[in-house]
């Protein structure tokens, strides 16, 4: 186990409270302010949305744009943080309520696709080769709304424009099975890495596993990322836990299921993850009943789990494992995790 571990966020993590049935319940907190608890929290990397780096990029030119974004990479430098990745969020404008990159409207589809190009710009700016795409309206409410076949094609040709872009960025797909959509076209790792074998560059593309959107599809987070490492594809992870089949909740990792949460580790651990600069994100939100004060004790605390669960897989006597496999004795073996778990 020569698992290299170094920790991200993002801006959106440290966050106001605010949920679809009601208002904000923190205060905000600048970007600016944001940016120097990183290093306080335990955190090396920041994850940016395109209009993170630089705001209201609508109506800006792209020497505007690239100002800003070398602007902030000075200022990341200055606080000894790196950019993670960049992602073109456009789930928010209202050119894209029915999709991105495979809306009905062209006009849609070719905003989504230049949004996208914008975004490897700034990627470029912060010194980051990774952008991740959460194809979050693409899909549908009704499977008659839009063609799969078609819409499948439009993912692969607007994947085809950002390589062809930039000849070193790197699409790293997000995969998650619905909310906002009811169904998504992409919807696991299987599907990102399927999708990517269509596009030009296929060495290009792959893909962010999330814990929670791997538990809303009713799979294993640690099994899909094995399967991604299989692939050597698996460039950047999201951790964080759900409370079974509900919304997309982003509780601190380990808080509903430390066994999981413990195979995502060890999983990670075992095959050698971060050799190749990959980073471990966190994508955690603290809880609305959070006071003001104590409101990034969900980064913390998230980390803090990562690392305690880290120890106990190294400390885990790997031959004892072994007999138990030999001895086909799954429910010693059931046990024997367990009670390393609770240290006992």
């Amino acid at each position: 186990m020569a698992g290299t571990f170094r920790f991200t966020f993002g801006p959106w993590n440290i966050h106001e409270g605010a949920d679809v049935f009601g208002p904000m319940v923190r205060k905000t907190i600048s970007f600016d302010k944001k940016l120097e608890l990183y290093k306080t929290l335990g955190f090396d990397g920041v994850q940016f949305h395109d209009d993170d780096a630089v705001p209201v990029l609508k109506g800006k030119t792209a020497s505007q744009i690239q100002k800003e974004a070398t602007a902030l990479k000075k200022r990341l430098d200055n606080l000894g943080l790196t950019a993670e990745f960049v992602a073109p969020r456009l789930w928010e404008d209202p050119l894209t309520i029915d999709g991105g990159y495979t809306a009905n409207d062209p006009y849609c589809r070719s905003y989504a696709i230049e949004r996208s190009k914008i975004s490897i710009d700034i990627a470029n700016a912060l010194g980051t080769d990774l952008l991740v795409l959460w194809l979050a309206r693409e899909g549908t409410y009704i499977r008659e709304a839009k063609d799969s076949k078609v819409a499948t094609d439009r993912l692969v040709d607007a994947i085809n424009i950002m390589l062809a872009h930039d000849p070193n960025i790197r699409i790293c797909i997000e995969p998650k099975p619905n909310e906002p959509m009811d169904h998504a076209y992409l919807p696991t790792t299987g599907h990102a890495l399927a999708i990517g074998m269509l596009t030009d560059d296929p060495k290009r593309v792959g893909v962010n596993i999330e814990s929670a959107h791997a538990i809303l599809a009713g799979l294993d987070p640690s099994d899909e990322m094995g399967f991604a490492m299989a692939h050597h594809k698996l460039w950047t992870v999201h951790l964080n836990d759900q409370n079974g089949l509900k919304f997309d909740q982003d509780k601190s990792f380990g808080s509903v299921d430390l066994r999981r949460a413990f195979n995502q580790v060890r999983i990670l651990d075992t095959h050698d993850y971060g050799q190749h600069g990959e980073w471990v994100g966190l994508d955690v939100k603290a809880m609305r009943t959070q006071m003001d004060d104590m409101a990034t004790l969900h980064l913390s605390n998230s980390l803090e789990m990562f690392k305690l669960l880290l120890e106990i897989s190294r400390s885990i006597d790997e031959k004892t494992i072994e007999h138990y496999i030999s001895d086909r004795n799954y429910e010693g073996l059931d046990l024997y995790i367990m009670k390393h778990i609770i240290g006992k």
